[in-house]
């Protein structure tokens, strides 16, 4: 039981300095290398596993000790502690997903450039702006970043991203929508902590954003194999296969050369990283829950894991935490809420495909 309806100072006090912590670094981009163009050219000229380069730290890494770790044997037993690693249970998913759903007989183009994703993400931005003139997050085209993501509530597009014009919206949906939503609604929060997200969120954040491309008709049979390669890649990482092995058993897979070797980067950059596996992990999780009679409303109030929702849903109810300021847009679809509401019946996440979804 939850005591009292307000914060101590003392726990304010502290809900700051984490929140000034978590705000003076972008940990993704400190773990993503600046190098993939030159690094994919050079894997595909000689076959051999690639070096990367990295950003310097801005911050002092003796506080940031994973930081401190990139590139040594010391990072991936971090990464397990942060992220996890992947059940037998999400494997054979995984794998299933793979065998499934077929890829694509042709690409999914056309494509849209940096400068279009940028635009297309600032036109959502600014649809939410219209609900909170004070929104402080922006789109950023910025080197070192793989695709499209969201730091600390700012969009960031690498200059080489590529998205079809059929993804776009379920794009957009996933990094504003989603990441960019719950930031915005943490920030407004007494805990200001919610904003940059407790301990464990990222499974359910990322499962939560996917969740809304399916939600918007989005979710493609070609993405729902990325997110399950990811979870291959980030096995047979762990299992101790080379790179370029783990890269070949992608392709065979029937994933496209240049995406194998993105998601194959993805799980061992830095000294391997396992996070690529709470994509699909916290979509299972996250579909289980709504068909268990569970809802979305408290997971919007901040960045949490799906296991702290009843205590900061508790925390509302007592009034310590706001109602979010922003509500996800797709939540107004009468198609979005038709798809939610036939959750219950859904039994493998390849029934999530597609617009007839």
């Amino acid at each position: 039981m939850i005591p009292t309806t307000e914060l101590r100072p003392s726990d304010l006090a502290v809900d700051r300095e984490l929140t000034d912590l978590a705000g003076s670094y972008r940990f993704l981009l400190d773990l993503t290398p600046l190098d993939l163009p030159q690094a994919r050219r050079q894997f595909e000229d000689d076959g051999q596993p690639p070096t990367f380069r990295y950003r310097d730290l801005e911050e002092d890494p003796a506080v940031l000790e994973m930081l401190e770790s990139r590139g040594t044997d010391a990072f991936l037993p971090l990464s397990i502690e942060l992220y996890g690693t992947v059940t037998s249970a999400l494997l054979s998913t995984a794998q299933a997903i793979l065998r499934q759903v077929h890829p694509p007989a042709l690409e999914e183009g056309p494509w849209l450039d940096a400068e279009a994703v940028s635009k297309a993400a600032q036109a959502e931005l600014d649809r939410y702006r219209a609900f909170a003139p004070d929104l402080e997050s922006h789109v950023e085209v910025r080197d070192g970043c793989t695709g499209v993501m969201v730091s600390n509530g700012d969009v960031l597009v690498a200059p080489t991203v590529r998205v079809p014009v059929g993804r776009i919206e379920a794009l957009v949906h996933h990094e504003v929508g989603t990441h960019v939503v719950t930031h915005v609604n943490g920030a407004h929060q007494p805990l200001h902590v919610l904003a940059s997200g407790l301990a464990g969120h990222d499974e359910t954040q990322e499962g939560l954003a996917v969740l809304a491309e399916h939600l918007v008709g989005g979710l493609t049979p070609a993405r729902l194999r990325q997110l399950a390669a990811r979870v291959v890649a980030v096995h047979l990482m762990l299992e101790g296969v080379p790179f370029t092995d783990v890269h070949a058993t992608l392709v065979r897979d029937g994933i496209p050369h240049v995406q194998a070797f993105v998601t194959t980067v993805r799980a061992f950059r830095s000294g391997g990283l396992t996070k690529d596996a709470v994509y699909l992990r916290g979509l299972v999780e996250l579909v289980d829950h709504l068909a268990a009679g569970g809802d979305l409303d408290t997971l919007l109030l901040g960045k949490m894991p799906l296991t702290a929702a009843p205590l900061v849903g508790e925390l509302h109810h007592r009034g310590v935490l706001h109602d979010p300021l922003l509500r996800p847009r797709y939540l107004d679809d009468p198609r979005a809420r038709r798809r939610l509401a036939r959750l219950a019946d859904v039994r493998s996440p390849v029934e999530l495909i597609g617009e007839a979804a």
